[in-house]
């Protein structure tokens, strides 16, 4: 199967995924990989925390994380957008080993070759949302929808 993803600089941020070939709606393009740390572990230790603005962490289930920095792939590099043309799933395994579940980004869209690819990052902070969180936490998309923070709204 020819590789329909590449990694390179984003306007969006850093680097970010795009597309070098068409790609169709509902197709899967990519595994989210890293090592299964506990959500306990993962406040402990590196990979991202509320003050950066940045994570490669990525909530798994409710027992554990995917921590993108420690064995991860270029699925990390993907970037957030309020008007995402992809989504992240969550695969549950069969199994009771809840380190087996699986996270892929899938389209929601048809996307042309040379679109830059993202997913909204659903970020939810127990902390309230003040202004200096918003400004540490902005959005950088550049759609019309761009809410100007990556932080999702409490509910």
């Amino acid at each position: 199967m020819p590789r329909k993803i590449a990694t390179r600089k984003s306007t969006i941020h850093g680097n970010g995924m795009f597309a070098i070939a068409p790609i169709k709606k509902g197709e899967r393009l990519i595994e989210y990989k890293g090592q299964r740390r506990t959500h306990a572990q993962a406040d402990r230790g590196s990979g991202g925390d509320v003050e950066s603005g940045h994570t490669f962490l990525f909530t798994l289930n409710d027992k554990y994380v995917i921590d993108g920095t420690r064995g991860g792939n270029s699925a990390r590099w993907i970037n957030h957008s309020c008007d995402p043309n992809c989504e992240a799933l969550i695969e549950e395994h069969d199994g009771p080993d809840r380190r087996k579940d699986k996270v892929v980004i899938e389209a929601l869209r048809n996307i042309k070759p040379g679109e830059e690819l993202t997913y909204n990052y659903g970020i939810t902070l127990a902390e309230r949302h003040t202004p200096r969180l918003k400004k540490i936490w902005a959005c950088r998309c550049g759609s019309s929808k761009c809410t100007g923070t990556i932080l999702q709204p409490k509910r």
